[in-house]
């Protein structure tokens, strides 16, 4: 099943439209303001990794320059990218809250007396 991406005329934004099959006639709408000038996109294709090159990905020196453990949204940045990379066995509804929950600059663990403090190991 084909995905095409189009942009729209009006709003400049990108849409994504599901096909059930090539030979479909597409008559794309916008899915941000309704419009139906829209102008198809030439489309990245996805090619599947193995976990090993995911984790030689997460591994990369030069992806973890900007970050900083004692910054909560640091932590959420790279947690993303973690998600991100690993795909959907690793991320999930839980995953998100804690990542919201870092990012809004809160701490996951607790209070420190509870053993959930910001200082321990992983």
């Amino acid at each position: 099943m084909p995905i095409y991406e189009y942009e729209c005329i009006k709003c400049r934004r990108k849409s994504s439209i599901l096909t059930m099959r090539v030979s479909e006639k597409v008559e794309p709408v916008c899915s941000h303001c309704g419009g139906t000038e829209l102008n198809r996109l030439m489309s990245r294709f996805a090619m599947p990794r193995s976990e090993e090159s995911r984790l030689d990905s997460l591994a990369d020196p030069s992806k973890l320059s900007d970050f900083d453990e004692n910054d909560p949204k640091s932590l959420a940045k790279m947690m993303r990218r973690m998600g991100s990379e690993m795909g959907d066995e690793f991320a999930g509804p839980e995953f998100d809250e804690a990542v919201d929950e870092l990012e809004s600059g809160g701490d996951l663990g607790g209070d420190e007396e509870a053993g959930g403090g910001a200082d321990d190991d992983f």
